[in-house]
Protein backbone atom coordinates (compact mmCIF):
# COMPACT_ATOMS: atom_id res chain seq x y z
CA UNK A 1 0.00 0.00 0.00
CA UNK A 2 2.87 2.40 0.74
CA UNK A 3 4.36 1.83 -2.72
CA UNK A 4 0.98 2.40 -4.38
CA UNK A 5 0.50 5.59 -2.37
CA UNK A 6 3.90 6.92 -3.36
CA UNK A 7 3.24 6.08 -7.03
CA UNK A 8 -0.14 7.85 -6.85
CA UNK A 9 1.33 11.03 -5.39
CA UNK A 10 4.17 10.97 -7.91
CA UNK A 11 1.87 10.55 -10.93
CA UNK A 12 -0.63 13.07 -9.56
CA UNK A 13 2.01 15.72 -8.83
CA UNK A 14 3.59 15.38 -12.28
CA UNK A 15 0.14 15.49 -13.94
CA UNK A 16 -0.84 18.69 -12.12
CA UNK A 17 2.54 20.30 -12.82
CA UNK A 18 2.36 19.35 -16.50
CA UNK A 19 -1.19 20.73 -16.72
CA UNK A 20 -0.05 24.03 -15.25
CA UNK A 21 2.84 24.19 -17.72
CA UNK A 22 0.43 23.56 -20.62
CA UNK A 23 -1.40 26.81 -19.96
CA UNK A 24 1.60 28.88 -18.81
CA UNK A 25 4.14 28.01 -21.51
CA UNK A 26 4.57 30.77 -24.07
CA UNK A 27 5.70 28.39 -26.80
CA UNK A 28 2.77 26.29 -28.14
CA UNK A 29 5.14 23.44 -29.03
CA UNK A 30 6.27 23.24 -25.40
CA UNK A 31 2.60 23.27 -24.33
CA UNK A 32 1.87 20.25 -26.51
CA UNK A 33 4.90 18.40 -25.11
CA UNK A 34 3.74 19.09 -21.55
CA UNK A 35 0.26 17.88 -22.60
CA UNK A 36 1.79 14.59 -23.73
CA UNK A 37 3.55 14.29 -20.36
CA UNK A 38 0.24 14.89 -18.58
CA UNK A 39 -1.40 12.17 -20.67
CA UNK A 40 1.29 9.63 -19.79
CA UNK A 41 1.00 10.31 -16.07
CA UNK A 42 -2.80 10.18 -16.25
CA UNK A 43 -2.42 6.76 -17.85
CA UNK A 44 -0.29 5.75 -14.86
CA UNK A 45 -3.09 6.83 -12.54
CA UNK A 46 -5.56 4.70 -14.50
CA UNK A 47 -3.25 1.70 -14.14
CA UNK A 48 -3.17 2.20 -10.37
CA UNK A 49 -6.99 2.24 -10.37
CA UNK A 50 -7.10 -1.07 -12.25
CA UNK A 51 -8.44 0.48 -15.48
CA UNK A 52 -5.75 -0.79 -17.85
CA UNK A 53 -7.95 -0.38 -20.92
CA UNK A 54 -8.47 3.32 -20.27
CA UNK A 55 -4.74 3.75 -19.73
CA UNK A 56 -3.98 2.08 -23.04
CA UNK A 57 -6.60 4.16 -24.88
CA UNK A 58 -5.21 7.34 -23.32
CA UNK A 59 -1.69 6.56 -24.55
CA UNK A 60 -2.61 5.17 -27.98
CA UNK A 61 -5.37 7.62 -28.94
CA UNK A 62 -4.54 10.85 -27.18
CA UNK A 63 -0.75 10.69 -27.16
CA UNK A 64 -0.38 8.84 -30.44
CA UNK A 65 -2.97 10.76 -32.44
CA UNK A 66 -4.49 13.85 -30.86
CA UNK A 67 -1.39 15.33 -29.22
CA UNK A 68 0.79 14.58 -32.25
CA UNK A 69 -1.87 16.18 -34.47
CA UNK A 70 -1.84 19.29 -32.29
CA UNK A 71 1.96 19.37 -32.48
CA UNK A 72 2.01 19.16 -36.28
CA UNK A 73 -0.75 21.77 -36.62
CA UNK A 74 1.06 24.19 -34.31
CA UNK A 75 4.32 23.70 -36.22
CA UNK A 76 2.65 24.07 -39.64
CA UNK A 77 0.66 27.19 -38.70
CA UNK A 78 3.89 29.18 -38.35
CA UNK A 79 2.43 31.42 -35.64
CA UNK A 80 3.87 34.90 -35.24
CA UNK A 81 4.38 35.01 -31.47
CA UNK A 82 5.32 38.70 -31.42
CA UNK A 83 2.09 39.70 -33.11
CA UNK A 84 0.13 37.33 -30.87
CA UNK A 85 1.50 38.92 -27.69
CA UNK A 86 0.68 42.44 -28.87
CA UNK A 87 -3.08 41.99 -28.27
CA UNK A 88 -2.65 40.22 -24.92
CA UNK A 89 -3.62 43.18 -22.75
CA UNK A 90 -6.88 43.86 -24.55
CA UNK A 91 -8.14 40.33 -23.75
CA UNK A 92 -6.79 40.36 -20.18
CA UNK A 93 -10.02 41.63 -18.48
CA UNK A 94 -12.17 39.03 -20.24
CA UNK A 95 -9.70 36.24 -19.42
CA UNK A 96 -9.50 37.36 -15.79
CA UNK A 97 -13.30 37.37 -15.49
CA UNK A 98 -13.59 33.85 -16.95
CA UNK A 99 -10.80 32.63 -14.66
CA UNK A 100 -12.54 34.15 -11.63
CA UNK A 101 -15.83 32.46 -12.53
CA UNK A 102 -14.09 29.11 -12.90
CA UNK A 103 -12.30 29.60 -9.57
CA UNK A 104 -15.60 30.34 -7.78
CA UNK A 105 -17.19 27.25 -9.34
CA UNK A 106 -14.27 25.06 -8.26
CA UNK A 107 -14.50 26.43 -4.71
CA UNK A 108 -18.24 25.70 -4.59
CA UNK A 109 -17.73 22.18 -5.91
CA UNK A 110 -14.84 21.53 -3.50
CA UNK A 111 -16.84 22.81 -0.54
CA UNK A 112 -19.77 20.47 -1.25
CA UNK A 113 -17.65 17.42 -2.11
CA UNK A 114 -17.51 14.58 0.41
CA UNK A 115 -16.08 11.06 0.20
CA UNK A 116 -18.77 8.42 0.00
CA UNK A 117 -18.57 5.67 2.64
CA UNK A 118 -19.05 3.11 -0.14
CA UNK A 119 -16.07 4.42 -2.13
CA UNK A 120 -13.79 1.55 -1.09
CA UNK A 121 -16.27 -1.07 -2.25
CA UNK A 122 -16.77 0.69 -5.61
CA UNK A 123 -13.07 0.74 -6.48
CA UNK A 124 -12.10 -1.26 -9.56
CA UNK A 125 -10.33 -4.53 -8.88
CA UNK A 126 -7.11 -5.34 -10.74
CA UNK A 127 -8.17 -8.98 -11.07
CA UNK A 128 -11.69 -9.76 -12.28
CA UNK A 129 -13.41 -12.41 -10.17
CA UNK A 130 -14.98 -15.36 -11.94
CA UNK A 131 -18.41 -14.58 -13.38
CA UNK A 132 -18.03 -10.79 -13.21
CA UNK A 133 -17.70 -8.40 -16.13
CA UNK A 134 -14.21 -6.94 -16.68
CA UNK A 135 -13.81 -3.20 -16.98
CA UNK A 136 -13.38 -3.15 -20.79
CA UNK A 137 -16.68 -4.90 -21.40
CA UNK A 138 -18.43 -2.85 -18.70
CA UNK A 139 -17.14 0.37 -20.25
CA UNK A 140 -18.37 -0.67 -23.70
CA UNK A 141 -21.77 -1.69 -22.35
CA UNK A 142 -22.28 1.66 -20.64
CA UNK A 143 -20.80 3.70 -23.49
CA UNK A 144 -22.92 2.16 -26.25
CA UNK A 145 -26.18 2.03 -24.27
CA UNK A 146 -26.58 4.91 -21.84
CA UNK A 147 -24.19 7.37 -23.52
CA UNK A 148 -24.40 6.38 -27.19
CA UNK A 149 -25.69 9.80 -28.35
CA UNK A 150 -23.02 11.66 -26.40
CA UNK A 151 -20.41 9.28 -27.87
CA UNK A 152 -21.61 10.02 -31.40
CA UNK A 153 -21.61 13.76 -30.67
CA UNK A 154 -18.02 13.55 -29.44
CA UNK A 155 -17.08 11.77 -32.68
CA UNK A 156 -18.68 14.55 -34.75
CA UNK A 157 -16.82 17.20 -32.74
CA UNK A 158 -13.51 15.43 -33.38
CA UNK A 159 -14.37 15.20 -37.09
CA UNK A 160 -15.07 18.94 -37.24
CA UNK A 161 -11.81 19.62 -35.40
CA UNK A 162 -9.89 17.47 -37.88
CA UNK A 163 -11.45 19.27 -40.87
CA UNK A 164 -10.72 22.62 -39.24
CA UNK A 165 -7.07 21.69 -38.72
CA UNK A 166 -6.78 20.74 -42.39
CA UNK A 167 -8.42 24.00 -43.49
CA UNK A 168 -6.09 26.05 -41.29
CA UNK A 169 -3.00 24.43 -42.74
CA UNK A 170 -4.21 24.60 -46.37
CA UNK A 171 -2.70 27.73 -47.86
CA UNK A 172 -2.69 29.20 -51.33
CA UNK A 173 0.87 30.31 -52.05
CA UNK A 174 1.61 32.80 -54.78
CA UNK A 175 4.02 31.91 -57.56
CA UNK A 176 3.32 28.18 -57.40
CA UNK A 177 2.22 26.59 -60.67
CA UNK A 178 -0.79 24.34 -60.18
CA UNK A 179 -2.60 22.05 -62.57
CA UNK A 180 -6.07 23.11 -63.68
CA UNK A 181 -7.90 20.32 -65.51
CA UNK A 182 -10.73 22.65 -66.62
CA UNK A 183 -8.34 25.13 -68.23
CA UNK A 184 -6.46 22.33 -69.97
CA UNK A 185 -9.65 20.87 -71.42
CA UNK A 186 -10.94 24.23 -72.68
CA UNK A 187 -7.76 25.25 -74.49
CA UNK A 188 -8.13 25.59 -78.26
CA UNK A 189 -6.04 23.47 -80.58
CA UNK A 190 -4.03 26.49 -81.71
CA UNK A 191 -2.66 26.99 -78.18
CA UNK A 192 -2.08 23.33 -77.41
CA UNK A 193 -0.50 22.14 -80.67
CA UNK A 194 2.28 23.77 -82.68
CA UNK A 195 3.23 22.33 -86.07
CA UNK A 196 6.91 22.55 -87.04
CA UNK A 197 8.19 22.09 -90.58
CA UNK A 198 11.41 20.14 -90.11
CA UNK A 199 13.64 19.87 -93.17
CA UNK A 200 14.71 16.39 -94.17
CA UNK A 201 18.05 15.33 -92.74
CA UNK A 202 18.22 17.96 -90.00
CA UNK A 203 17.08 18.21 -86.39
CA UNK A 204 14.51 20.46 -84.84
Amino acid sequence: MILQGLAFYLFAAVTVAAGVMVITSRNPVHSVLFLILAFFNSAGLFVLMGAEFLAMILVVVYVGAVAVLFLFVVMMLDINFVQMREGFLQYLPLGAMIGLILLVELILIGGAWVISPEAETLAALPVVPAGEMHNTRALGAVLYTDYVYLFQAAGLILLVAMVGAIVLTLRQREGVRRQSIAEQNTRPRSEAVEVKQVPTGSGV
